[in-house]
C-alpha cells in the first residue's frame, strides 16, 4: 500500500474527487455551507489544507472579489489544485503555499503570508491535529482575522456515544451503496497514512469540544450551521 500524507486518503490523486464523494455523504453540500457562511463581499480568505481545490473553486465562484491564500503540505495536492484552478480561470485570484498549518500555529514567524483575512476556512484537515494543537490553531486564526472576520471548518467529529458511532457508520455504508460501491471497495483505493509534521491519523474531537475550543480561542459567536450524522460544519465569528 502506497504511503500518503494524512488527509490525502487515496493512493492516486486522480481518485480523490470521486472517492471522497463516495466515502463521505453530502460532500458537496457540506462545502456549499461553508461558502454560504462566508460573506460574498470577502476579499481575503485563508484556506488551511486545500486538498484538490474543491472548496477554493466554490469560494472563488461565490465571492467575486476574493483572493484565496491556500496552504497544504502535500506537493501533489497543491499541483492538482493549481491545475484545476487554472482550468477554471481563477489562477489570478488563488495562491497555493506548501506549508504545514500546524507549524504555522506553533511558529507563525516561519510563515509570512499576511494577516487581515476576512475569513478562514478548512475542510477535512484539522481533525488530523491533536486537541492541544487544534486550540492553538484556532487561537492563531483569531489573530489573523479582521474585526468581523469568521472561520468555518468541516470535519468528521467524535461520535457522542458507542450507539451513535454505529448509527454514523451505517449511514456512511448506506451512502456508499447508493453510489454503487462499498466502503471495502473504497478502502482498497486508500493509501497508508503516516505522521507528517503536526498531523497524523484521525484525532477526532467531539462537536462540543470543538465549540468550547472556539470560544476559548476568542470567537464571540460559535455555531454549527450544518450537521449530518458524524460530519459537521462549525465555526465562529469575531
Amino acid at each position: 500500500m502506497q504511503n500518503v500524507f494524512p488527509g490525502e486518503v487515496f493512493a492516486n490523486t486522480a481518485d480523490f474527487d470521486n472517492g471522497i464523494r463516495q466515502l463521505l455523504p453530502r460532500y458537496d453540500e457540506m462545502l456549499e455551507v461553508i461558502t454560504r457562511c462566508l460573506p460574498s463581499t470577502s476579499r481575503r480568505i485563508l484556506e488551511l489544507g486545500c486538498g484538490t481545490g474543491e472548496l477554493s473553486i466554490k469560494i472563488l465562484k461565490r465571492c467575486p472579489d476574493a483572493q484565496v491564500i491556500a496552504l497544504d503540505y502535500s506537493p501533489r495536492m497543491l499541483q492538482f489544485a493549481q491545475d484545476k484552478i487554472t482550468a477554471a480561470g481563477y489562477q489570478q485570484r488563488w495562491t497555493g503555499i506548501q506549508a504545514d498549518f500546524g507549524d504555522w500555529a506553533n511558529n507563525p514567524e516561519n510563515l509570512d503570508f499576511g494577516s487581515e483575512f476576512d475569513g478562514c476556512v478548512s475542510s477535512l484537515a484539522i481533525h488530523h491535529l491533536q486537541d492541544e494543537m487544534k486550540l492553538k490553531l484556532f487561537e492563531r486564526i483569531v489573530t489573523r482575522l479582521t474585526k468581523n472576520g469568521c472561520f468555518w471548518n468541516s470535519d468528521p467529529t467524535l461520535p457522542e456515544s458507542p450507539a451513535l458511532a454505529e448509527v454514523y457508520k451505517a449511514a456512511r455504508q448506506e451512502w456508499a451503496v447508493k453510489q454503487g460501491i462499498s466502503l471495502t471497495e473504497i478502502g482498497a483505493k486508500r493509501g497508508a497514512s503516516s505522521t507528517q509534521g503536526y498531523s497524523s491519523q484521525d484525532q477526532l474531537a467531539s462537536l462540543d469540544a470543538h465549540l468550547q475550543m472556539l470560544s476559548k480561542a476568542g470567537f464571540k459567536t460559535v455555531a454549527v450551521p450544518w450537521k449530518y450524522y458524524g460530519l459537521a460544519v462549525f465555526g465562529g465569528c469575531l
